[in-house]
């Protein structure tokens, strides 16, 4: 059973800082959540009646409400509003004005279709700080093409370097590509705040989620470059260290990590063969991955002896880097996570939603969300009072429109 949200204080970094989100599914939506969990006010402008994308994703549901949407919204308010039309438009043009950062997802021809491209939102606030995280980016022949996470993965080159050498190219296992660009857009979205502090001028933040997931590639691609070596899929071993794997023990597999000679001289020891460890032939990691299978075969034979629990309390012991190999359910129960404030759970409404948190101390405590994941249109009345002065009759008048 997942513990309640931390008891801490909320982090008050972004105080202040007001976040237009007109974003739907997982990348962009991530990112204005974590400028809400540092602070941030936010707003999330949704289409009446559907709402953001990923209301709809399911199953699996939490009494009706999709949990993919439900893991990267809380701390925000839920505005509808429709501004393909003029009056949602002048609306959203409020809105904006007293915004410090918009956030969209929309492709550049949608943007500037709908007029909320850089260019129509600086007019109505010139040192607006504008974060357009699309699959491609602002410029470029592709920039026209809307793209998912699978999209970005399989132009990245991250799914062609994933999965065992025999089988066929694999997705990464959490859409990487859409937390990456998220988290590459809180980024610039810092640094320009940072900088319009001191300058006074907005600026253009623009995140292709095909770069974002390319630049996790870093090594990979440098190593290309230098070596004109193509990296091929090697499973859960490291193409270059000498050992860095996962491997079988006598119940559930582990991860190991000889990164260094020290280590690798530790391992050997811990294991009860030391000699193995101080072979002329294994000295250098060069050495090692030369002769890597014979090795492999070696340490997976020993492991097989015993259970996942006993060679990871002997390896802590020792100072060897190993791990097990968790799954989500376990995971999800770590009493370690639970006790860091990373996993718990928050109430609305007595309805208890799941959360992941920020993964980010200050000051020795975890951040505490403000607020849940909202309902489609809760804070509608609120957010376009208190940030566009509009009255009760007025917002009668639009809701009548279909506007709101």
């Amino acid at each position: 059973m997942l513990p309640d949200q931390p008891q801490t204080q909320p982090f008050r970094l972004l105080n202040g800082v007001r976040v237009l989100d007109l974003t739907t599914s997982i990348a962009a939506p991530y990112a204005t959540m974590l400028l809400g969990d540092l602070g941030a006010e936010v707003v999330k402008v949704e289409r009446p009646g559907a709402g953001d994308d990923a209301r709809a994703w399911g199953p699996p549901f939490l009494e009706g409400e999709s949990l993919w949407y439900l893991s990267v919204n809380r701390n925000k308010a839920s505005v509808t509003l429709d501004f393909a039309s003029d009056e949602g438009r002048e609306v959203l043009y409020r809105l904006v004005s007293v915004a410090d950062v918009v956030v969209t997802n929309l492709v550049p021809r949608v943007q500037a279709k709908l007029k909320v491209d850089h260019a129509s939102l600086k007019a109505v606030r010139p040192d607006l700080i504008f974060v357009s995280l699309t699959g491609f980016g602002l410029s470029g022949a592709r920039s026209t093409k809307s793209a998912y996470d699978l999209i970005a993965e399989g132009y990245s080159g991250v799914m062609d370097i994933t999965g065992e050498a025999e089988s066929p190219p694999q997705k990464v296992g959490t859409p990487a590509a859409d937390l990456l660009a998220g988290m590459d857009a809180v980024i610039g979205a810092l640094a320009a705040l940072y900088d319009r502090a001191r300058t006074r001028q907005g600026h253009v933040v623009d995140i292709s989620m095909v770069e974002s997931m390319t630049r996790f590639l870093t090594p990979r691609i440098v190593t290309y470059l230098g070596s004109g070596e193509v990296p091929r899929r090697t499973g859960a071993r490291d193409s270059v260290i000498a050992i860095y794997q996962a491997f079988q023990t006598a119940d559930d597999p582990i991860t190991l990590g000889l990164g260094n000679n020290g280590l690798w001289r530790r391992f050997w020891e811990a294991v009860g063969v030391p000699g193995v460890g101080l072979e002329e032939r294994f000295a250098n990691n060069s050495d090692r991955h030369a002769q890597r299978a014979e090795i492999v075969d070696k340490i997976q034979s020993i492991l097989r002896g015993q259970g996942r629990e006993h060679w990871l309390a002997l390896f802590d012991r020792a100072g060897i880097p190993a791990g097990p190999i968790n799954r989500v359910d376990e995971i999800a129960h770590d009493p370690e996570l639970f006790e860091r404030g990373f996993l718990f759970k928050m109430m609305r409404d007595g309805l208890s939603i799941p959360q992941v948190g920020l993964g980010i101390q200050v000051d020795g405590a975890p951040s505490t969300p403000r607020t849940p994941p909202p309902e489609l249109g809760q804070h509608t009345d609120q957010i376009l009072s208190e940030w566009c002065g509009l009255d009760a009759d007025q917002l009668q008048s639009l809701r009548a429109k279909g506007v709101v």
